[in-house]
């Protein structure tokens, strides 16, 4: 009588149990680290907004373990920032600002690769993940800006152009910061973004 276990694929799941397992406990590990890098930030607006590497270990884990794991891993870095210290005026507004605006950044994932490609491919596929992943999260920052903070707007300035110059300003400087950060994590060990098989 066979146990369940004495399959010819047993041992297979058993691996991917296991892989999946592991996997879990990279994605708790990385939004932990992200709440913990967002401690380190460059604050530049009261309303919200600041220079970080919060969203570093969601680009490690695009690059390690591809689109599924990176928005986990976004999403549970929003789900943190919102619980802590957040800067909410509406319901909606704090879904957009927090949860949604870092569960996107995970989208950097779409541009996963394999361990064995040449590494002008891996920095082209770096430099634009972690540009499409910074550009979602800006948009979902101006967007937010556009509808529930255009009160905040100098005099004379319209809204649109506010949020956008307003949400650069952090966004850009972050969007440098990770790209530098994860370019040089590439080269620096190759066993940071590809997991270990």
């Amino acid at each position: 009588m066979s146990n369940g276990w004495e399959q010819p694929n047993g041992g297979n799941l058993m691996k991917n149990r296991r892989k999946r397992m592991t996997i879990m406990a990279e994605v708790a590990i990385m939004a932990a680290l992200a709440f913990i890098l967002d401690f380190f930030s460059f604050k530049i607006w009261a309303q919200g907004g600041s220079v970080s590497l919060t969203m570093l270990p969601i680009f490690v884990m695009a690059f390690r373990r591809g689109l599924i794991a990176s928005l986990a891993t976004g999403l549970i870095v929003g789900l943190l920032n919102m619980m802590y210290n957040p800067y909410i005026v509406h319901w909606l507004q704090g879904l957009i600002d927090y949860p949604i605006a870092f569960l996107v950044v995970g989208f950097a994932g779409l541009f996963y690769f394999n361990k064995g490609v040449s590494n002008s491919r891996k920095i082209i596929s770096i430099t634009v993940g972690v540009f499409v992943g910074s550009l979602l999260r800006y948009l979902a920052h101006f967007t937010a800006g556009v509808v529930w903070f255009g009160e905040f707007a100098p005099e004379g300035t319209p809204v649109l152009v506010y949020s956008f110059t307003y949400n650069l300003t952090y966004m850009g400087p972050a969007f440098i910061l990770c790209l530098i950060v994860v370019l040089l994590l590439n080269k620096s060990s190759d066993r940071i973004l590809h997991q270990a098989n």
